[in-house]
């Protein structure tokens, strides 16, 4: 690892918005497990291989639970950040006995066969947004008129929420993920109106159920079995809010961004619309805005090795996946776009091992969606702006663009 004299800020700056920045591929040829000075001013170790990435995400030794002594602090805030945030509620679903039983409620809701029925709902969400966008005149902004929009309306479908709310929850979602924008006096309050919120949504639902998760989760809670305690319920609330809206909104914007920076890749697949999953993967996989971080921080239980350096016990480790994701280990050329590649789909966008992303065939749905629709109705979409132009999110956990003006 890298001496403790030399160590740089982290996050690294980027030549533009669409690029990532040059020191992960040199941290990744030459120093693969490297320490890193996070806003907080704490150190944390990052590696930036696929094979390493991968093992702190899926190796027991290495812990999610950040509310702990010792872990590195990463936000400004004094909680430390979103992973550092004790919540009891979320507590014994966090991570081992406890998360498996989490995940055994919910993962029935999240299949290949319940996405199929839930395509037309999302097809038709995406038509009404890009048909009031259309209806405004070229040009429109994709983020505000679509990326924005649409994941908060699926997930306010998916917990029974009113869609009138989702300005309120995308809020709320800023807030609890931010890294040095907002005051711990802020995020304290977003919570608890957003507890608040889900407490009176959860009685609402009890009174009048529907066939949303929600209801479902509310009458398992109901049953005081052990399934599923009430604060769990809210944190499962909160969890499917961060992860399904704030990332697939970010997602959307930034698979249009990278196709229409470089158009035949957009035009390809308007020739082709049996390429729109492969080109979904293909973005998922070069992306590198989605997140600041990079990947989910861990804390390390025990000394492990990596790359044959010795990770000690104590440490916060980042597993950096946009940097995993183009290792040539993995994948060949791996800095080209290829929606035909046969392996894109092994990225590690969505994480590896127990917490490999509950939600990710929804996150899929919702982008192939959208590529297949704008493909399809909007063939001469073009970029307003200069790709170089394109300015990014700052001071949460999650980054994305601000904005993407487009034409037609």
């Amino acid at each position: 690892m890298v001496m403790a004299d030399a160590i740089p800020d982290f996050p690294f700056d980027r030549p533009t918005a669409l690029e990532p920045p040059p020191q992960l591929a040199e941290l990744r040829e030459s120093c693969p497990v490297a320490h890193v000075r996070l806003p907080s001013g704490d150190v944390a170790a990052m590696v930036t291989r696929y094979d390493d990435a991968r093992a702190v995400m899926a190796d027991p030794r290495f812990s999610r639970d950040l509310a702990r002594q010792g872990a590195a602090r990463l936000a400004t805030t004094e909680d430390g950040g979103l992973f550092n945030r004790r919540r009891a509620s979320a507590t014994e679903i966090r991570e081992g006995r406890g998360h498996l039983r989490w995940r055994r409620l919910l993962s029935g809701w999240f299949t290949l066969r319940r996405m199929d029925l839930w395509r037309p709902r999302v097809q038709a969400m995406t038509d009404d947004l890009l048909d009031a966008m259309l209806a405004k005149g070229s040009p429109g902004n994709l983020s505000a008129g679509l990326a924005l929009p649409l994941p908060v309306r699926v997930i306010c479908a998916l917990v029974g929420a009113p869609a009138e709310d989702q300005d309120r929850l995308a809020h709320w979602s800023r807030v609890m993920l931010t890294l040095t924008r907002y005051t711990q006096a802020e995020v304290d309050q977003a919570y608890r109106e957003f507890n608040g919120y889900v407490s009176d949504l959860i009685d609402r639902n009890r009174a009048d159920p529907g066939d949303d998760l929600l209801s479902e989760l509310t009458q398992i809670t109901d049953a005081e079995d052990g399934r599923l305690s009430r604060q769990e319920l809210i944190a499962t609330v909160r969890a499917l809010l961060l992860a399904g809206h704030e990332t697939t909104s970010n997602m959307i914007a930034i698979m249009a961004a990278m196709l229409l920076a470089d158009r035949s890749r957009y035009e390809d697949v308007v020739d082709d619309p049996d390429l729109v999953p492969g080109t979904v993967e293909e973005v998922l996989r070069l992306d590198s805005t989605l997140s600041v971080l990079g990947g989910v921080p861990r804390f390390a239980t025990e000394d492990v090795e990596l790359s044959e350096s010795m990770v000690p016990a104590g440490s916060t480790v980042i597993p950096h996946i946009p940097a995993a994701n183009r290792d040539r280990a993995k994948f060949a050329d791996p800095d080209r776009f290829d929606p035909r590649r046969e392996n894109s789909a092994q990225h590690l966008t969505f994480g590896a091992g127990p917490h490999y992303c509950l939600g990710q065939p929804l996150a899929r749905l919702e982008l192939q969606v959208v590529l297949g629709t704008l493909t399809s109705r909007l063939p001469g979409l073009r970029l307003r702006d200069h790709p170089d132009d394109l300015r990014l999110r700052t001071g949460m956990i999650s980054g994305g663009l601000q904005d993407l003006w487009v034409t037609w």
